[in-house]
């Protein structure tokens, strides 16, 4: 089985993974002790990441890997443990997030570059704390409807919410669920930073990746952080001033990708959930996202980036590269970069090689927007290459806050 297979059977490992269940067709029988000391390997490494235990969950994955364990067959056994990493003293369910992004920089890895990945997630969630674990004892009846979810976070019952939001999943499915919590969470994007859509849209999305897989451990820490955030009250549709042009649309999404910062990073970062999500709304409802989306970025000035226009290579040998990333300056990077957008193979490279240089520098401890800002600037390359502001806007606002993110631990 090749990675692209392997990928799209990725729900199925994923069960394998985290229960300990054979993945059908996947192993011969000759090679049943080895699978059976891989689960036991991968559970013991998630006990680590569960216990805090960061030198066990690292001596757990180098076995692993020496042994030639998938580093992606060990990303998909972490899912359960993840939802529960915390992120103080912020609410926001950031790990996740993280988490479910990661996801989508694989198509761009060789093989034995995936580790470097997921080496860093365990780094970050071994050394956070975690969400207790709720159990899944009670019940209630099928005949639940989303506005009982509601009341249940607006109490702050985060127990009684996972439970409700379970009985909603079942009665309504998966796809349901993301579309009212998505919908709930788009009153409240000024309080949250944009989290209450970000956050929410890439999580589901992890689960629905899951269909064979229970989704109580995604449900319970999502009910948890509404409940802190009161976040339990659906607005009533905005009318949006769309159908948007492409012109339009292109103008708003140069104002998201303008200005430097967390603040401005999460505006790119926001519409860039919202796109992977928009196939679950009606025409009227994801509007009133886009609209809410606008509305979150407010008067914020368009602003091309203004770069010194040096004449810098394109990007075509990884190591040199990484000694331009290295110095921490975002303009030759950009323009290096900028070079390899015109074509599909270029931007793969371009992929390829700042998800390479980011886990490269990783130290220890990294802001998970190093990495849910990643997505959203090779998203915004790979959509709007041929829109080169957009793009180089994008590439630059990402690149400026990774670099000052660094700096500032320096």
């Amino acid at each position: 089985m090749n990675r692209r297979e392997f990928m799209k059977t990725s729900t199925g490992c994923a069960a394998y993974a985290a229960l300990g269940m054979a993945f059908p067709g996947m192993f011969k029988k000759a090679d049943a002790a080895k699978a059976s000391g891989d689960i036991l390997a991968m559970n013991e490494t998630t006990q680590a990441v569960a216990a805090g235990n960061l030198d066990e969950a690292e001596r757990r994955i180098n076995s692993m890997l020496a042994g030639d364990v998938d580093a992606w067959q060990i990303h998909l056994s972490l899912f359960a443990v993840v939802q529960r990493v915390l992120n103080p003293p912020y609410i926001n369910p950031h790990l996740p997030k993280m988490y479910a992004i990661d996801r989508y920089f694989i198509p761009y890895l060789k093989s034995d570059e995936i580790s470097a990945l997921v080496r860093l997630e365990i780094s970050e969630c071994t050394r956070r704390p975690k969400l207790e674990e709720l159990p899944q004892n009670k019940k209630f009846s099928s005949t639940v409807s989303f506005k009982d979810c509601e009341a249940a976070i607006g109490d702050q019952d985060w127990e009684k919410a996972t439970v409700l939001l379970a009985a909603f999943h079942a009665r309504n499915g998966g796809v349901q669920l993301a579309r009212r919590l998505i919908l709930l969470g788009s009153g409240y994007l000024d309080r949250t930073l944009g989290h209450s859509i970000s956050c929410t849209a890439f999580i589901l999305l992890e689960m629905l990746a899951r269909p064979s897989q229970d989704p109580w451990p995604v449900l319970a820490p999502l009910a948890y952080y509404f409940c802190r955030g009161r976040l339990y009250r659906t607005p009533v549709l905005r009318k949006s001033i769309g159908p948007y042009s492409n012109e339009a649309l292109h103008h708003y999404l140069l104002q998201a990708s303008s200005g430097r910062g967390i603040v401005n990073l999460h505006h790119t970062i926001t519409v860039y959930a919202l796109e992977h999500v928009r196939q679950f709304f009606s025409r009227e409802e994801y509007g009133h996202l886009i609209s809410r989306w606008i509305e979150f970025m407010g008067k914020k000035e368009v602003r091309p980036v203004d770069m010194n226009r040096r004449v810098v290579e394109p990007a075509d040998d990884y190591g040199r590269f990484y000694r331009l990333f290295s110095r921490l300056e975002p303009e030759p990077v950009v323009q290096s970069l900028a070079g390899l957008m015109t074509s599909p193979q270029g931007r793969r490279q371009l992929s390829r090689f700042l998800i390479k240089a980011v886990c490269g520098q990783y130290q220890g401890n990294y802001n998970a927007h190093n990495l849910t800002g990643l997505g959203s600037a090779l998203w915004m390359v790979e959509q709007f290459w041929n829109q080169p502001p957009i793009a180089e806007n994008a590439l630059y606002q990402y690149i400026d806050f990774f670099f000052g993110d660094l700096k500032s631990k320096a």
